[in-house]
């Protein structure tokens, strides 16, 4: 009973780090500085017990990266003389991330003794579930919406009035592109899991990752359909393994039967929710507009893809091109001096990832940020040999969604910063099918 409590308490925490919010009482504090200031602590005492305060050299080297990316950044700034420092300080971004991902996963190895890229990854499947099932009670309980709205501020990027005149879902601190970004991540994480784990030692672990994939595709797509990315890969992995990397038949056989068995569930209980309850039916016809559009007009057509069309506009300078505009927000609600046009949403009124960033720093500023990515994911990559496939992909997804939003995952990636190679090792050794280990 202890340790389930505790395994609660961790959660809700990684929730508090993954999904950050800013209570109504301490206006301009959100829960990652305070995880961040927390882990710094930790630290320190550790330090100070091992008689040790060297740096890790993954960490050093990363760390400059980001000192590149917040150095493009502030020239940008600079040079074009705006208000702008969003990633003029990534940084300290970076730097705060870390901390707080430090505190997450020092929790989880006291709680277990150790940590690994299983035991983080399903403490963020059970956030992730968790986030989905609170926007659905958000949505359908007016009384519980007003408690949560009494004490969080806002998510950091989003107003909470903008969410409910929108109509859109969301729980506490997960909504929008930046939830559906993160779900995809834990969504391609879990076909991983799912195909490596000993199924003798852990017989309900595959029926849970399967609820989660149920869970986390349908109700984070009414939050996100940019979680509909994560179902792909997810299931484009899950097809790779089964047909050319799982060479136990009877390990095979059990994870086919029983994804068959959940999907067969799982549809059986939105069809019923479909025509039972109008809320949930207004729901799925968002998360899923492409394909109720494909089969009830016989062509793709998706609103938002169609509004992300009309934002491909090109730089029209070559001193934009090489080193950006200095802006990337719209400027004309934050910066007093400025005199140009009355955009719709961003600068330049795009949305898309790429071009948000080419017009803040330019190419150079671009493609430093690009290098810090390919060096994280090389960093991870080289840690984790068994995760080696695994890491590829789930570097690879940021980039992928840097063609719809700007927003990025490092998030998720500096939880598995924060774990040693020998601790992972150990932790597969027990946990992981014998015959993946290599």
């Amino acid at each position: 009973m202890r340790k389930m409590i505790g395994m609660l308490v961790v959660t809700v925490i990684t929730s508090l780090y993954f999904f950050p919010i800013e209570f109504t009482f301490l206006p301009g504090i959100n829960t990652k500085m305070m995880l961040a200031a927390l882990g710094l602590v930790i630290l320190g005492l550790r330090m100070s017990r091992r008689g040790d305060a060297t740096i890790d050299k993954d960490f050093s080297t990363l760390s400059l990266w980001a000192l590149g990316v917040s150095l493009a950044g502030f020239a940008a700034v600079v040079y074009n003389n705006t208000y702008d420092y969003m990633y003029a300080t990534y940084i300290i971004s970076m730097w705060v991330w870390c901390g707080g991902a430090y505190t997450v996963v020092s929790l989880i190895r006291a709680l277990h003794g150790k940590a690994s890229v299983v035991l983080v990854g399903n403490y963020l499947v059970a956030v992730c579930v968790m986030q989905c099932i609170l926007a659905m009670i958000i949505s359908s309980s007016p009384s519980f919406e007003q408690l949560i709205n009494r004490y969080v501020a806002g998510l950091g990027f989003v107003d909470l009035n903008t969410l409910k005149e929108t109509k859109r879902l969301y729980g506490i601190g997960a909504s929008l592109d930046v939830a559906g970004t993160r779900f995809a991540a834990v969504l391609t994480l879990i076909a991983y899991m799912m195909t490596h784990i000993d199924l003798e030692k852990n017989k309900w672990a595959l029926w849970s990752y399967v609820a989660a994939i149920f869970i986390i595709g349908a109700i984070g797509n009414m939050i996100s359909r940019t979680t509909t990315i994560g179902v792909l890969v997810c299931l484009a992995y899950l097809v790779y393994e089964v047909l050319f990397r799982m060479r136990d038949e009877a390990s095979r056989k059990k994870l086919i039967s029983i994804f068959a068995g959940g999907t067969v569930l799982g549809l059986g209980i939105s069809v019923f929710l479909y025509q039972t309850n109008a809320e949930v039916r207004e729901n799925f016809r968002f998360a899923f507009e492409g394909f109720f559009s494909l089969a009830e007009t016989g062509r793709w057509d998706v609103h938002s893809n169609e509004i992300l069309k009309n934002m491909f506009v090109l730089p029209d300078s070559f001193k934009t091109w090489v080193i950006g505009d200095g802006y990337m927000d719209n400027p004309y609600y934050s910066d007093p001096y400025y005199i140009g046009p009355k955009w719709g949403g961003f600068y330049k009124a795009t949305d898309i990832g790429y071009l948000r960033f080419i017009f803040y720093f330019g190419v150079v500023g671009l493609g430093i940020f690009c290098g810090y990515f390919i060096k994280l994911g090389q960093i991870l990559m080289n840690r984790f040999k068994q995760e080696h496939l695994i890491f590829l992909i789930l570097i690879s997804l940021n980039f992928v969604f840097w063609l719809k939003v700007s927003t990025d995952i490092f998030v998720f990636y500096a939880l598995f910063l924060m774990i040693g190679e020998q601790e992972n090792d150990d932790y597969n050794q027990v946990c992981l099918r014998s015959e993946q280990v290599e």
